[in-house]
């Protein structure tokens, strides 16, 4: 069905809609100074794109970000913090840190001994940076990351912490990084989301969607999560029946018919949302296959992300389609390591040896050769990667030592790591003490490593915002600094 492209729509006008407007109007007037604060993308034509590029609020190299996600709390003394301090203290009390409180005052009252690392440590790279032998492929790329140290978390329980470092927040419902960067920056590629997400193939992290939801945001920036198998977003594929042309004459229609409805209507921006939703799925069928078509991609390249090796195959695979989103204009991508809290995941409470060599060998050598395929193609100025966890463990376990010993929870020890961009390559921000429990000064917030993400990409925490029951809402909740001196 074929409808004219020039009607235009006439509809009486009551007297109470005019009268209603007026009113509404000098509300306007007293708001006009607070909206003046709010994001650009805040105040664009609702019958835009949601989606549409926008420009950042400052100059910024990186466009795309990658930000890779490990579940379950990986040890960052078994990492990337050498403490000599711990083998001497092997299966001793840890001594009494000073001004103890929280969650590790708790931890520390019980029968507890202190856990030396079984790996081996040396310096690489001009800088130094010590790492373990878990990571001898990243390890070759030490000159390229900085290093952030003692980033506190504010719970030790991994679903908040996973909510915390993934969306700002301890509760669920609040949008995640991904979500503001979409809403701030939207996307260059129409025909794909702005935000994608790959999870492990094996399953879902802890609080699973909401990881990538868009919380009180509108819904088209939530991230949408690509499959690594099969149709790559789930119902997708047009159905056999159907023709293009008949999907399209039928999306037409629908399209003419939702406008005419919502132009009734102009303040229900989701019905606006719902059909740019349309139009997008109808462009993905034919990019998203195209895209997760790996057959082109030659030897050299499939080796570098392990995709010959089982072990590193499947992340490998997830990094190589990061690599192809970055390329294909997509401006943000989750890649999730870890399933929920199993034997898949960095949680090693028992045995940390044998889970830190497991879950390292999967992933050292994938991201290894995503940074190393960035940079050779020109693309790594312009990708911001970061490397996170929800938490760090304790350089100690409760109990006594046994023949396999783990670790406990610590949100005061998480490392991070970035690379890219305007990143100052090489430096390290903050220092734990000589045990890798907690900084040494004051610790660095998530909220603010939040803020220095934002500020890499462009945009301003502070006029990022989102107006959500009343209140002006942004990622940091409260506001965070940027960490000026992880910045070139």
């Amino acid at each position: 069905m074929m409808l004219p492209s020039d009607i235009t729509e006439y509809s009486p006008v009551s007297r109470r809609h005019v009268l209603q407007n007026a009113f509404n109007g000098v509300g306007t007037l007293a708001l006009g100074h607070l909206l003046s604060t709010v994001s650009q993308a805040e105040t664009q034509s609702p019958f835009l794109s949601p989606l549409s590029e926008r420009p950042a609020h400052h100059r910024r190299k990186a466009k795309h970000c990658i930000f890779l996600f490990m579940q379950g709390g990986v040890s960052q003394v078994d990492s990337f913090e050498y403490k000599p301090e711990l083998q001497r203290l092997h299966g001793k009390p840890l001594p009494e840190p000073p001004d103890i409180a929280g969650e590790l005052q708790g931890r520390l009252s019980f029968p507890h001994v202190c856990v030396g690392s079984p790996f081996h440590f040396s310096q690489h790279g001009e800088t130094g940076r010590y790492f373990s032998n878990l990571f001898p492929h990243l390890a070759q790329h030490a000159d390229d990351l900085a290093f952030i140290h003692g980033v506190k978390t504010d719970n030790q329980n991994h679903g908040p912490s996973t909510l915390h470092v993934t969306t700002g927040s301890q509760f669920h419902g609040s949008p995640s990084v991904g979500s503001w960067v979409s809403y701030g920056l939207g996307t260059t590629n129409q025909n794909m989301p702005g935000y994608v997400v790959i999870q492990d193939p094996r399953g879902a992290p802890v609080n699973g969607a909401a990881v990538w939801g868009n919380g009180y945001l509108p819904a088209s920036y939530q991230g949408t999560l690509l499959r690594s198998k099969g149709t790559p977003i789930l119902n997708l594929d047009r159905s056999d029946n159907l023709s293009r042309h008949q999907q399209r004459q039928e999306l037409d229609t629908l399209r003419w018919l939702n406008r005419k409805h919502r132009n009734q209507r102009q303040e229900n921006l989701e019905l606006e949302a719902r059909i740019q939703a349309y139009e997008l799925a109808f462009r993905m069928q034919i990019a998203a296959p195209e895209l997760m078509n790996l057959s082109r991609e030659s030897d050299h390249t499939r080796k570098l992300y392990g995709l010959e090796d089982p072990v590193t195959a499947n992340f490998g695979h997830q990094c190589l389609l990061a690599r192809r989103l970055v390329e294909s204009g997509v401006r943000y991508t989750l890649l999730v390591h870890g399933v929920q809290i199993n034997q898949h995941s960095w949680d090693d409470h028992g045995n940390v040896k044998d889970g830190m060599i497991k879950h390292s060998r999967e992933v050292d050598a994938p991201i290894a050769g995503l940074l190393t395929d960035l940079k050779q193609r020109g693309m790594l100025d312009e990708t911001l990667v970061i490397w996170a966890s929800e938490m760090g463990r304790t350089p100690f376990k409760n109990g006594t030592l046994g023949d396999k010993p783990g670790r406990e929870h610590n949100s005061y020890g998480l490392v991070m790591w970035m690379a890219g961009g305007d990143v100052k390559a090489g430096v390290t921000i903050g220092q734990t003490d000589p045990f890798g429990l907690r900084s040494t000064g004051d610790p660095i917030p998530i909220r603010n490593v939040h803020a220095t993400i934002l500020h890499l990409l462009g945009l301003d925490d502070q006029r990022l915002r989102y107006l959500h029951a009343g209140r002006f809402r942004q990622l940091t909740d409260i506001g965070g600094s940027v960490i000026e001196n992880l910045i070139s």
